[in-house]
């Protein structure tokens, strides 16, 4: 897996001081995209044991709420098998962190319905997310008022709950302030 660019203190990309790291690879190809260069897989640098240190050098800090994953698509198949093992340690070191992910996925359609009973790494993934940021990023529906979403198709789903009860469970951007 490649990383296009890591944010030590990132305040856009959901609640609170973040880091944020932004992976490489996407074939969803949003017009619009904000992002466009993470579209390739061998984009940046390679995610390496190095690289997951500095991360967790940068999540100790107390002000740190948690981590954000995005991209390029952090649930393409080729970077689940990498970020499973690297989120699995972030929530045994920092319990109390929490992890965003986005993608440009659909949480029912495409993550519940096809990638969890086809994927070998997808469910035990999402069991590590707290919330999933979910959708394509659609140009004509962009809205600079969302928090953590840019457009309004987008949502955020608390996945444990989701993950528990069967049903998506959708949280708002008020939630967090």
């Amino acid at each position: 897996m490649y990383y296009g660019a890591i944010k030590k203190c990132d305040i856009a990309n959901g609640p609170g001081v973040r880091v944020s790291l932004f992976v490489s690879g996407c074939t969803h190809h949003c017009k619009g995209c904000f992002n466009e260069e993470t579209w390739s897989f061998s984009y940046g640098q390679p995610f390496t044991q190095a690289t997951e240190e500095q991360i967790f050098e940068w999540l100790t800090p107390s002000y740190i709420a948690g981590l954000s994953v995005l991209g390029g698509e952090p649930l393409e198949y080729v970077n689940q098998e990498k970020l499973l093992p690297f989120l699995e340690k972030v929530k045994k070191i920092f319990p109390r962190k929490t992890i965003w992910c986005y993608t440009g996925y659909e949480f029912e359609k495409d993550v519940c319905a096809r990638m969890i009973p086809k994927w070998k790494y997808t469910k035990k993934l999402m069991e590590q997310i707290d919330f999933l940021v979910d959708g394509p990023f659609i140009e004509e529906k962009k809205d600079l008022s969302l928090r953590f979403r840019g457009s309004s198709n987008q949502r955020i789903i608390d996945v444990k709950k989701s993950l528990a009860s069967g049903q998506t469970v959708l949280v708002s951007d008020e939630d967090f302030i």
